[in-house]
Order: C-alpha cells, then structure tokens, then sequence
C-alpha cells in the first residue's frame, strides 16, 4: 500500500472543491487518453448492495433503500426514532448508526431505577426541547449532522469566485439551503465545546459516544445528563454495555473524554507547532466550521504520527474545511496516511494539494483517499492526469499508486491504469 496525495489539483489554496479536485486532475491528461474511454453517468445503488442487513434496519433506526451517488460519496437517508437525518459516505453513515446506538443508550439509562433514584426525581427526555426533526426540516435535521447536500459545491473556489462569493455563501448547495444550514452546524472547533461539562464528557464515555458531536439531539442530551449528573457519580453506579466497535472516536477517547478542552487543544496545537504549522494556520484551523475538537485531535494524532515533510502545508489545506464532510475527508486522509506509515515509511507529502498524496522512501508516490466510489468522469479524469503528472515531476515519483477506502468502475480502473495508476480499493 502505497502512499501518494492525490493531487486533486492544486485546490487547497485556490479553495476548489473536493469534488472539483478530483475532476481537474483530468485537466492534465493527453487527448488520445481523454478520448480512449466514453465517461460515465451517475449511477445510483440500493442500501442492501452495500450494507449488512444489520446496518439497514434496527430496534431503533431504518435507512432508506435507495442510495444515490453524490460525487464521490453514496448518500444515505436515515430515519431514526429521533428523525430522518442523512450521512454522506459509508463513514458518515457509521458515525450516525453510532449515534442512534448512544441516543437509545441514554434513553435506556434514563428510564432505570437506578437512573431515577440517583437524581433525586430529575428527569432526562432524550430528543424533547431540540424541536421536531421531521416537522422542521430546515433546522433540527441538518444539526443532526447533516452535510452539504453535494460534496465540494461551496468550497471556496477564492480565485475564482471573487464576486460570486457572498452569493453562494447565501445560496449554499443550490438546494435551497442557506448559509445557516448544515455548513454552519459544525460551528468550529469553539463551538463544538459549548455545553459540554466534565459530566457530559463521563457520560459520553460511558455510552462510547463523542462529547463534540454535530448530532443536536444527542450534544443535548449529554449536556442535559451533565446537569442532572454534575459530579458524575451516578455514571459510576450505571452499567451499559457498549459494543466492541464504536466510532471512529475510540481511537482518541483517552483525549476527548478524559482532558479538559482548553487542555487539549493546546495539546493539539503544541502537535502542529511541531509539524511547522504557524500561528496564523492554526487559528483559521480552529475557526473552520466544519472541524470539532474530536476532528481537531484526530487531525493532529495523525499527522504527529508521521511527521512527514508537507504536514503543515496539508494542515493549512485542511483548514479550508466549510463542512463536516470536507473536515471528515481531510481527517480521514491523514489517518490513512498514519496506518500506511507504519509499513511503508513515507518520505514526504505533495504539496498544495487536497488529495493526500504521499512519496515512500521507496520512491513511489501513493493517492490517498477516503471516498465511497469514482466513476470515469471528465473531471476525475482531469484529477487523475494531474495527480499523477505533479507527483513525477515535483516529488520524482517512480510509480503510481491509488489507494482509497472504497472502489472504483471497471471503467475507470481500465483508464487509470493507462495513466500509469494502480488501484488498491477497500484500503485501510
């Protein structure tokens, strides 16, 4: 498994979206190559093609059958018992599933003898007072986590834009969502603190759940359980038991359920200090509406444990993030790179890039991407062409390598590899 960043153009700084990074890769290629393949059509899946039974359908939630492809991400409609809410991207979908579980947990707790006799006749109504999810579309459910209808829509795109810019911000995905949507439920790293007690944070653990979660439903519902539990002792008297897989915030529950917020971040930033981030970088990292305290520290393990020349570079590419999808992709790119590290030593990283590209010590130049599914387009082909184009002239790349968390078209196998790409799919 080999590491190079995939060079979905030099979009961090011009601020193109993801989706657009990856289309203009195909800027690059040869007319023969361009020619060689008719590109492909959106295509759309069914939940039971890609999912366990299991993941479909439980005691308290229900995904809907049909799963569009959103770009580079299959989009998942939720109906939960606390909403109908959406996931774009099988990880997303896994955080929200986990969501639901913890939801169902504190509901559970809440209802227990020992529960009630604990707090003295306080009573905890997890999912009252946030208002109706499906009678109020517009607010509850996009702060259920929610992200940008389409993928890269409204990712800054500063050299181009100019004026267009305040009209997209107002405009949002052009589904009629405004600015005040989904792209602003994150808030930034400050606002994904607010509420979130020492209690809250113990309770948190305690279902496996994360204390900074964009799910308005459940954020309440920890704080609520912190109020009534302030000392956190009833916690130590309650017994849930949590599956062995939770989400992706077990890797760092030791940080974000156990330290002080104030205490981590500067935790966090003394990490990108060390990786060369400047002052500057790390505020505009903080205010990024799409990053949380949890995406803050998960960004900061990652890097910190690879220490790869370009780190900085890619954490003021990440800082660009308006969403919680766009945040999550740069997350999950720095923590395929740490697991690729660990058994093939990366050397460095291209710069200017969206797409994690990293260069062995062995000379290969290696894509790493956290998306569902590439279909040939004409602008992931564009993507693919200058990916693999900046990776042999600015890192020296020997070979090409694509790596991504999910799978890619016949079609698009085929044309990759006459750029020179190999294709490792379901990667870790």
């Amino acid at each position: 498994m080999t590491a190079t960043r995939w060079n979905l153009g030099r979009f961090r700084r011009p601020g193109v979206s993801l989706v657009a990074a990856l289309t203009f890769l195909a800027s690059g290629l040869p007319a023969p190559v361009r020619a060689a393949a008719a590109y492909e059509s959106a295509r759309s899946f069914t939940a039971s093609e890609l999912l366990q039974p299991a993941q479909i359908k439980g005691p308290h939630h229900e995904v809907a059958s049909a799963v569009p492809l959103d770009g580079y991400y299959y989009e998942f409609t939720i109906k939960t018992d606390w909403g109908q809410v959406e996931a774009e991207g099988m990880s997303l979908l896994r955080v929200r599933l986990d969501e639901v579980r913890a939801l169902a947990a504190l509901d559970d707790v809440s209802k227990s003898e020992v529960f009630l006799k604990s707090a003295g006749g306080a009573v905890l109504n997890v999912g009252k007072g946030v208002g109706a999810v499906i009678t109020d579309p517009a607010g509850t459910a996009k702060g259920l986590g929610k992200g940008v209808k389409r993928f890269g829509t409204n990712l800054g795109r500063k050299a181009e834009r100019g004026a267009e810019k305040a009209k997209d911000e107002v405009k949002g995905d052009g589904s009629g969502e405004g600015k005040e949507s989904a792209a602003s439920a994150a808030g930034g790293v400050a606002n994904s603190v607010l509420g979130v007690s020492g209690a809250a944070r113990k309770w948190a653990n305690k279902v496996g759940a994360d204390p900074y979660t964009t799910n308005r439903v459940l954020k309440k519902a920890l704080s609520d359980i912190g109020r009534i539990d302030s000392a956190g002792s009833i916690a130590t008297k309650v017994v849930v038991p949590i599956p062995p897989v939770v989400s992706a915030t077990a890797g760092v529950g030791g940080l974000v359920w156990a330290k002080d917020p104030e205490a981590l971040l500067k935790e966090n930033e003394a990490q990108f200090k060390a990786l060369g981030v400047s002052e500057p970088v790390m505020k505009k990292l903080y205010a990024a509406k799409g990053f949380t305290l949890t995406l803050h520290t998960r960004l900061a393990q990652a890097l910190s444990a690879v220490k790869a020349e370009g780190s900085a570079d890619y954490v003021e590419t990440a800082a660009e993030a308006k969403t919680e999808r766009e945040a999550l992709f740069f997350t999950e790119s720095a923590e395929m790179l740490q697991r690729f590290h660990a058994t093939s030593p990366v050397a460095k990283l291209l710069p200017d890039s969206r797409a994690l590209i990293a260069l062995t010590k062995a000379g290969g130049a290696v894509a790493l991407v956290p998306v569902d599914y590439v279909q040939w387009t004409e602008t992931f082909a564009k993507a693919a062409g200058q990916a693999g184009e900046r990776a042999k002239k600015e890192l020296a790349a020997k070979s090409l390598e694509l790596r991504l968390t999910g799978r890619v078209s016949p079609v698009a196998r085929q044309q990759l590899a006459a750029l020179g790409w190999t294709v490792s799919e379901n990667a870790k």
